[in-house]
Protein backbone atom coordinates (compact mmCIF):
# COMPACT_ATOMS: atom_id res chain seq x y z
CA UNK A 1 0.00 0.00 0.00
CA UNK A 2 1.06 3.08 -0.89
CA UNK A 3 1.83 6.00 1.60
CA UNK A 4 -0.43 8.39 0.16
CA UNK A 5 -3.48 6.36 0.61
CA UNK A 6 -3.31 5.86 4.71
CA UNK A 7 -2.40 7.17 7.49
CA UNK A 8 -0.26 5.33 8.98
CA UNK A 9 3.01 5.72 8.28
CA UNK A 10 5.01 4.12 10.64
CA UNK A 11 4.93 1.04 13.09
CA UNK A 12 6.79 1.24 16.12
CA UNK A 13 7.99 -2.55 17.31
CA UNK A 14 8.42 -3.30 20.89
CA UNK A 15 10.20 -6.51 21.46
CA UNK A 16 12.73 -8.80 23.12
CA UNK A 17 16.63 -7.85 22.72
CA UNK A 18 17.30 -11.89 23.22
CA UNK A 19 16.16 -14.25 20.66
CA UNK A 20 14.47 -15.96 23.10
CA UNK A 21 14.06 -20.10 23.62
CA UNK A 22 11.41 -20.18 20.46
CA UNK A 23 12.92 -20.19 17.05
CA UNK A 24 9.46 -18.86 16.45
CA UNK A 25 10.10 -15.49 17.48
CA UNK A 26 12.81 -14.55 15.61
CA UNK A 27 11.48 -15.36 12.46
CA UNK A 28 8.24 -13.81 13.44
CA UNK A 29 10.96 -10.42 14.01
CA UNK A 30 11.90 -10.41 10.35
CA UNK A 31 8.82 -11.50 8.41
CA UNK A 32 6.83 -8.55 10.48
CA UNK A 33 10.22 -6.27 9.56
CA UNK A 34 9.71 -7.82 5.76
CA UNK A 35 6.44 -6.77 6.07
CA UNK A 36 6.86 -3.37 7.06
CA UNK A 37 9.07 -2.77 4.67
CA UNK A 38 6.98 -3.85 1.74
CA UNK A 39 3.92 -2.00 2.84
CA UNK A 40 6.07 0.96 2.13
CA UNK A 41 5.87 2.11 6.38
CA UNK A 42 8.80 2.88 8.46
CA UNK A 43 9.87 1.09 11.47
CA UNK A 44 10.40 2.40 14.90
CA UNK A 45 12.07 0.76 17.45
CA UNK A 46 14.36 0.51 20.03
CA UNK A 47 17.79 0.41 18.10
CA UNK A 48 18.71 -2.81 19.98
CA UNK A 49 20.60 -4.57 16.81
CA UNK A 50 20.32 -8.34 18.96
CA UNK A 51 17.63 -10.41 19.39
CA UNK A 52 14.39 -10.08 18.22
CA UNK A 53 14.84 -6.52 17.90
CA UNK A 54 17.89 -7.46 15.63
CA UNK A 55 15.59 -9.93 13.43
CA UNK A 56 12.88 -6.97 12.99
CA UNK A 57 15.17 -4.25 11.87
CA UNK A 58 17.21 -6.52 9.77
CA UNK A 59 13.92 -7.58 7.94
CA UNK A 60 12.98 -4.50 7.29
CA UNK A 61 16.72 -3.42 5.97
CA UNK A 62 17.02 -6.29 3.89
CA UNK A 63 13.82 -4.98 1.82
CA UNK A 64 14.94 -2.22 1.41
CA UNK A 65 13.07 -0.16 4.02
CA UNK A 66 13.88 2.61 6.32
CA UNK A 67 14.54 2.18 9.98
CA UNK A 68 14.36 4.54 13.04
CA UNK A 69 16.30 3.38 15.78
CA UNK A 70 15.82 5.21 19.13
CA UNK A 71 18.29 3.99 22.45
CA UNK A 72 19.56 5.45 25.76
CA UNK A 73 23.19 5.89 25.22
CA UNK A 74 23.86 3.45 28.18
CA UNK A 75 22.44 0.51 26.40
CA UNK A 76 24.43 1.09 23.19
CA UNK A 77 27.03 -1.44 24.36
CA UNK A 78 24.35 -3.29 25.96
CA UNK A 79 21.56 -4.42 22.87
CA UNK A 80 23.65 -3.45 20.24
CA UNK A 81 26.86 -2.40 18.46
CA UNK A 82 28.44 0.70 17.58
CA UNK A 83 28.93 -0.53 14.30
CA UNK A 84 25.43 -2.59 13.32
CA UNK A 85 23.69 0.76 14.61
CA UNK A 86 25.42 2.63 11.77
CA UNK A 87 23.48 0.91 9.33
CA UNK A 88 20.08 2.28 10.56
CA UNK A 89 18.75 4.87 8.33
CA UNK A 90 18.37 6.70 11.54
CA UNK A 91 19.89 6.78 14.73
CA UNK A 92 17.79 8.85 17.83
CA UNK A 93 20.56 8.54 21.03
CA UNK A 94 18.36 9.41 24.26
CA UNK A 95 19.63 10.58 27.86
CA UNK A 96 17.40 7.57 29.19
CA UNK A 97 14.65 5.62 28.61
CA UNK A 98 11.43 8.03 29.51
CA UNK A 99 12.88 10.43 26.69
CA UNK A 100 13.22 6.91 24.09
CA UNK A 101 9.68 6.35 25.17
CA UNK A 102 8.34 9.47 23.90
CA UNK A 103 10.37 10.00 21.18
CA UNK A 104 8.78 6.43 20.02
CA UNK A 105 5.28 7.62 20.59
CA UNK A 106 6.00 10.81 18.57
CA UNK A 107 7.62 8.91 15.62
CA UNK A 108 5.02 6.13 15.39
CA UNK A 109 1.20 5.87 14.16
CA UNK A 110 0.72 2.44 15.45
CA UNK A 111 2.32 -0.21 18.09
CA UNK A 112 3.06 -3.90 18.09
CA UNK A 113 4.46 -5.92 20.81
CA UNK A 114 6.35 -9.36 19.27
CA UNK A 115 7.49 -11.77 22.07
CA UNK A 116 9.73 -9.71 24.81
CA UNK A 117 10.68 -9.56 28.60
CA UNK A 118 9.72 -7.09 31.25
CA UNK A 119 10.62 -4.15 29.34
CA UNK A 120 8.42 -5.37 26.18
CA UNK A 121 5.36 -5.27 28.76
CA UNK A 122 6.07 -2.19 30.14
CA UNK A 123 6.12 -0.30 26.86
CA UNK A 124 2.81 -1.63 25.34
CA UNK A 125 1.02 -1.31 28.72
CA UNK A 126 2.13 2.38 28.87
CA UNK A 127 0.58 2.49 25.44
CA UNK A 128 -2.65 1.03 26.43
CA UNK A 129 -2.92 3.02 29.76
CA UNK A 130 -2.54 6.60 27.38
CA UNK A 131 -5.32 4.73 25.13
CA UNK A 132 -7.70 3.89 28.29
CA UNK A 133 -7.32 7.73 29.21
CA UNK A 134 -8.07 9.10 25.99
CA UNK A 135 -4.48 10.56 24.97
CA UNK A 136 -4.20 8.56 21.75
CA UNK A 137 -6.29 6.29 19.25
CA UNK A 138 -3.46 4.88 17.31
CA UNK A 139 -3.57 0.79 16.52
CA UNK A 140 -1.66 -1.38 19.26
CA UNK A 141 -1.22 -5.20 18.53
CA UNK A 142 -0.17 -8.00 20.58
CA UNK A 143 1.73 -10.63 18.03
CA UNK A 144 0.93 -13.14 19.96
CA UNK A 145 3.41 -15.50 18.11
CA UNK A 146 2.61 -19.52 19.63
CA UNK A 147 0.80 -17.79 21.69
CA UNK A 148 3.27 -16.18 24.03
CA UNK A 149 0.89 -13.29 24.62
CA UNK A 150 -2.29 -15.54 25.85
CA UNK A 151 -1.09 -15.44 29.57
CA UNK A 152 -1.21 -11.23 29.90
CA UNK A 153 -4.79 -10.95 27.52
CA UNK A 154 -6.10 -13.32 29.95
CA UNK A 155 -5.42 -11.02 33.09
CA UNK A 156 -6.81 -8.00 30.75
CA UNK A 157 -10.02 -9.94 30.99
CA UNK A 158 -9.74 -10.57 34.28
CA UNK A 159 -9.07 -7.00 35.04
CA UNK A 160 -11.90 -6.09 32.52
CA UNK A 161 -14.86 -8.58 34.33
CA UNK A 162 -13.46 -7.33 37.92
CA UNK A 163 -14.24 -3.58 36.73
CA UNK A 164 -11.08 -2.33 36.76
CA UNK A 165 -10.22 -1.53 33.00
CA UNK A 166 -12.41 2.00 32.52
CA UNK A 167 -13.43 3.27 29.41
CA UNK A 168 -12.79 -0.25 28.04
CA UNK A 169 -13.90 0.47 24.64
CA UNK A 170 -10.66 2.64 24.40
CA UNK A 171 -8.52 -0.33 25.14
CA UNK A 172 -8.87 -2.74 22.33
CA UNK A 173 -5.66 -4.46 20.92
CA UNK A 174 -5.59 -6.43 17.96
CA UNK A 175 -4.41 -9.72 18.58
CA UNK A 176 -3.01 -11.43 15.53
CA UNK A 177 -1.42 -14.78 15.81
CA UNK A 178 0.95 -14.61 12.70
CA UNK A 179 3.42 -12.03 11.92
CA UNK A 180 2.80 -11.82 8.14
CA UNK A 181 -0.93 -10.67 8.69
CA UNK A 182 0.10 -7.90 11.44
CA UNK A 183 0.78 -5.25 8.95
CA UNK A 184 -2.45 -5.62 6.88
CA UNK A 185 -4.88 -5.89 9.93
CA UNK A 186 -3.62 -2.91 11.22
CA UNK A 187 -4.13 -0.89 8.18
CA UNK A 188 -7.63 -3.18 7.51
CA UNK A 189 -8.70 -1.53 11.47
CA UNK A 190 -7.79 2.12 10.47
CA UNK A 191 -9.71 1.78 7.17
CA UNK A 192 -12.42 0.21 9.80
CA UNK A 193 -12.22 2.40 12.14
CA UNK A 194 -10.12 5.92 11.17
CA UNK A 195 -7.41 7.09 14.09
CA UNK A 196 -7.13 9.98 15.61
CA UNK A 197 -3.60 10.56 17.72
CA UNK A 198 -2.67 14.16 19.46
CA UNK A 199 0.22 15.64 18.13
CA UNK A 200 0.58 17.12 21.61
CA UNK A 201 0.11 14.21 23.79
CA UNK A 202 3.92 14.39 25.25
CA UNK A 203 3.89 17.72 26.59
CA UNK A 204 0.64 17.43 27.95
CA UNK A 205 0.89 13.84 30.00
Amino acid sequence: MNKETTPILSVCVYCGSQPGRDDAHIQAGRTLGKSIADHGLRLVYGGGTRGIMGAVASGVLSSGGHVTGIIPEFLMDKEATRHSLGQLNELIVTADMHERKHKMFERADAFVALPGGIGTLEEIVEIMTWAQLGRHRKPMVFGNVNGFWDPMLELIDHMRDQGFVHTAHLVQPLVIDRAEDIVPGILASVRANGREGEAEIISRL
